[in-house]
């Protein structure tokens, strides 16, 4: 039976009044927060900026236009940003009279307590791993290992929408400003400890490798600074020792600037970006100009679900469509208008 518009729109208002009463409650629930993700307590806070109880009316019909209807959404939750739950269900919510949740047993904090707060009966935290869908759709966030073990044991008819591994990057025109535009892109680069598929990973600065080399010396410096009041947290073994294999790699290839919460590298002009691991670290790489090929071209347009640009027009017309186009110092903060992947 089809939904009116008009309740499924009541049903995403109430999970956002929801995340705005958690927010307000937030000192409670931040030190559970910082136990379970790894953030120190300034990290938690910082992250909380990103939920989005400012979402707008015109985002949420957006949001419902584009998220189908079925009688039944099960959704399974990574534990990488730990306010992703609210744009998950609000998904699940306007698809479905029926949604049961799976948080991620690493972090299930953030998603109980929205859960709690909605008070709706539509929803269900389940707990074992097996998947209570008959038919409908399963919404499954994490690795694409994952992803794919999720449809192989998904039962017959039930539609399995994969949101998996991403990443983002900066897109720096030969306009910028490029002090102003360190600032803003270190700013993208803190919050959850980069583990989102928001977080900016690769900066491609438009100009000769002088400029490059200048905007990478001065994003170090802004990460410095941001790093001495938000410290980085507690990098898991598997983080550790991807960065440990990054920087090395990067202190023989190319150049690194190093601090203790951060660290930027400089690649060559054409060379293929080596990405970097999750933990505040950034690849730099000079581009002569900008082309709707340079992502293809560097072998990364698949992994890449965002950019942050000085001007988002320049950039737009330098990724593919699947690319949230957004203005940096605002990758963390998209608007609540459907799923943050919009990849096929």
């Amino acid at each position: 039976m089809k939904r009116a518009f008009a309740d499924r729109m009541d049903a995403v208002r109430r999970l956002l009044d929801a995340a705005r009463a958690v927010y307000e409650d937030r000192l409670r629930i931040a030190p559970l927060l910082a136990r379970t993700t790894g953030l120190t307590p300034e990290g938690v806070e910082l992250g909380f900026a990103s939920l989005e109880v400012d979402a707008t009316e015109d985002d949420l019909r957006r949001l419902i236009a584009g998220a189908g209807e079925t009688d039944h959404v099960h959704v399974i939750l990574s534990a990488n940003v730990f306010v992703a739950p609210l744009r998950a269900l609000a998904l699940a919510r306007a698809a479905s009279s029926r949604v049961t949740l799976r948080p991620s047993m690493r972090d299930p904090v953030l998603a109980r307590a929205l859960v709690e707060a909605a008070r709706d009966e539509a929803i269900a935290i389940v707990a074992e791993r097996d998947f209570p869908v008959a038919s409908g759709e399963i919404h499954v966030y994490g690795r694409d290992e994952t992803i794919a073990d999720v449809r192989v044991r998904a039962r017959p008819g039930v539609l399995v929408r994969g949101h998996g591994a991403g990443m983002g990057v900066a897109i720096v025109t030969e306009a910028a400003d490029l002090a102003a535009t360190a600032e803003l892109l270190a700013a993208d680069v803190l919050p959850f400890d980069q583990r989102g598929c928001l977080s900016p990973r690769v900066a491609i600065a438009e100009g000769n490798a002088d400029r490059a080399r200048s905007f990478a010396q001065m994003l170090d410096e802004c990460l410095r600074d941001r790093g001495r009041s938000v410290p980085r947290g507690e990098l898991v073994d598997d983080e550790r020792a991807e960065a440990r294999r990054w920087l090395e790699t990067m202190a023989f290839a190319g150049r690194v600037w190093r601090g203790d919460h951060h660290a930027v590298a400089l690649g060559a002009a054409g060379a293929p970006p080596l990405v970097p691991p999750a933990g505040r670290h950034v690849y730099v790489t000079p581009e002569r100009e900008l082309s709707a090929s340079v992502l293809h071209r560097m072998g990364i347009a698949r992994f890449v679900v965002a950019a942050g640009a000085d001007d988002p027009a320049r950039a737009r017309e330098a990724v593919p469509d699947h690319v949230r186009v957004l203005r940096l110092g605002r990758m963390q903060r998209p608007a609540l208008d459907g799923p943050i992947d919009r990849r096929s």
